[in-house]
């Protein structure tokens, strides 16, 4: 099993969600407060968790996912934010998120199709295969006009 596959789409998501939230503003992202305390190694070297957490972000960075100004040693990202790419990821509908018939007024059922929304479920449930899934379409390229809510 690849649990360091598992670790990415939790950070991904989580990093992604954090920046959405507070979004157009710029934000220091630190490793800390997505995956809580590590402690370093009798080196005083981050921890393997922390390091992997770390490069996720500088993966999404790499990816075109979101951007930011500077490092803060190993401990975070300085004015991070999401580019275009991530909003309009984070912001599109999810198909089939909501159950037919739901009855929910239609800003409410715009904003719990999106996949920021379905990702904050998925994370808050600790449903490892549902923030898996939905974090995989967060990197899917095709953004299709009729799934959009943009």
């Amino acid at each position: 099993m690849d649990l360091q596959i598992d670790d990415f789409y939790k950070d991904a998501a989580a990093a992604m969600l954090h920046l959405y939230q507070v979004f157009p503003r710029k934000m220091a992202l630190y490793v800390e407060d997505l995956i809580g305390r590590e402690e370093p190694d009798e080196f005083g070297l981050p921890s393997k968790r922390h390091e992997s957490c770390l490069g996720t972000l500088l993966w999404l960075a790499e990816e075109g996912y979101l951007r930011f100004d500077s490092t803060i040693a190993y401990d975070a990202l300085d004015q991070a934010v999401l580019s275009e790419k991530g909003f309009l990821r984070l912001s599109r509908s999810v198909p089939h998120a909501l159950r037919d018939g739901e009855a929910l007024p239609p800003s409410v059922r715009r904003v719990h199709a999106t996949l920021a929304f379905q990702l904050r479920e998925a994370l808050s449930q600790k449903h490892g295969e549902r923030l898996a899934r939905l974090t995989r379409l967060l990197f899917e390229s095709s953004l299709t006009a009729t799934g959009d809510t943009v």
